[in-house]
């Protein structure tokens, strides 16, 4: 009995790991998950975080140094005894060397630093403004993003359907001559009809066993595609869940395609705003304490010294007005941008539309031929079974059907994918 029980687990294990079940919405969220620019939002928004921390710090917190910093100047004085080298001189009439008026001798230095901005809080509110519409600029890209491959996803998954489609209609197609097989047997064993004809029909079988191998590769190849869409390595075979989809309805709320438009429209007035705090008074304070001489030093020339520091913009060659000009025309631009596409989108849903219109006749007009081509079949079948009717005719019936059934399928299809299209411009 155990020998019987081994063989049959690893079979229903091999149907298990080659006949996995999968859906649309498996694929989309494999691909929003293995999505580089999905991740690259992610990050870029964790990047705008800390970006805007450091303005906050350098707007707002005070900046401490330590400075040090010491510049020789010795001069070579003259006497009636000859020339000294003099390290400073608190005064010379005749030397050699740097003035003393500029030198005053070096510089020593050895202190600590403080400047704190004073009108930090006013500016760090317009960063934070850029910063937060940053933020919604990369998340209306996620966004539309995930639209994309909706798409994108959707018109792959569709592909596979229709090869897994043109799969079972081609099965269907040999198990009906398959049927006509073992009749036609019977019938030549009989002499009602010929070897020949036999033949005839097996090698039509043949012929459509090789268009079954091809529509296996069409859908092996289909799912490849997929997979790499969705950034999957497995490679085992998949049975793919069949999917109706439906027109998305038109709603009277502004087209998020058109959100990007004015998320940019907000960047470019922000950075203008940005711009514009240089031309805005600056106000710091500023402290140090250490040592500043200029003669060697000594202990008692240790000190402290503070102060404010004031700047105000009054003129620069009216580079405030270029730039203002230039983020007009940007606005210009994007202006013209988004009434361009407004236009491609109803005229590209319009399209779809007329074209979905005409497939749905078409696909009345195949249908009905389908049912005639049905009751023609059986009309043959009975025929063949009494050999009324020549092989050869019965075999072209045959190619008729698998044609015209090619056809119904290929119509269904193609309304699918129009409406994918559809419901990506309808958004």
């Amino acid at each position: 009995m155990k020998r019987f029980i081994l063989p049959l687990i690893l079979v229903l294990l091999s149907e298990f790991v080659f006949s996995q079940q999968r859906d649309l919405n498996f694929y989309l969220e494999k691909a929003k998950i293995t999505s580089p620019l999905i991740q690259r939002n992610r990050n870029d928004n964790k990047i705008l975080d800390l970006d805007l921390q450091q303005t906050e710090r350098i707007l707002k917190n005070p900046t401490i140094d330590l400075e040090s910093n010491v510049l020789f100047a010795p001069i070579f004085t003259h006497t009636n005894s000859g020339s000294h080298f003099n390290l400073t001189s608190a005064g010379a009439d005749n030397y050699s060397g740097y003035d003393l008026g500029i030198t005053n001798g070096g510089q020593y230095q050895a202190f600590i630093s403080l400047k704190q901005p004073l009108l930090g809080n006013m500016n760090y509110k317009v960063y934070s403004k850029r910063s937060e519409i940053s933020h919604m600029q990369n998340e209306n890209s996620t966004i539309m993003t995930i639209h994309e491959m909706e798409q994108l996803v959707g018109y792959q998954y569709i592909l596979c359907l229709k090869s897994k489609a043109q799969l079972k209609n081609e099965k269907e197609i040999i198990n009906l001559i398959d049927e006509q097989l073992g009749i036609m047997q019977k019938l030549v064993d009989n002499a009602i009809y010929k070897q020949s004809d036999l033949m005839l029909l097996q090698i039509e079988k043949q012929n459509e066993e090789l268009n079954k191998k091809s529509f296996e590769d069409d859908y092996k190849s289909n799912l490849y595609d997929l997979n790499l869409l969705c950034g999957l390595k497995d490679s085992v075979g998949v049975d793919i869940h069949e999917i109706d989809i439906q027109l998305k309805p038109t709603t009277n709320t502004m087209s998020k395609f058109l959100a990007s438009f004015k998320l940019d429209s907000l960047g470019i007035i922000a950075d203008l705003s940005i711009n514009d705090l240089k031309y805005k008074p600056q106000l710091s304070l500023f402290a140090n304490a250490g040592l500043n001489a200029v003669n060697i030093p000594t202990f008692n020339r240790l000190g402290f010294s503070a102060g404010l520091t004031f700047s105000w913009n009054l003129y620069d060659g009216n580079q405030r007005k270029l730039e203002r000009a230039k983020s007009s025309l940007n606005i210009n631009s994007l202006q013209f941008d988004k009434e361009h596409f407004i236009t491609q989108q109803e005229i590209n849903k319009d399209k779809i539309k007329n074209q979905m219109k005409a497939l749905d006749e078409r696909g009345t007009l195949l249908e009905n031929q389908l049912n005639q081509y049905d009751k023609l079949y059986k009309a043959y079948e009975d025929e063949l079974a009494h050999g009324l009717v020549s092989v050869m005719d019965f075999k072209n019936l045959l190619k008729d059907i698998t044609a015209k059934k090619q056809d119904y399928l290929l119509q269904k299809m193609e309304k699918q994918l129009l409406v994918n299209s559809y419901n990506y411009w309808n958004y």
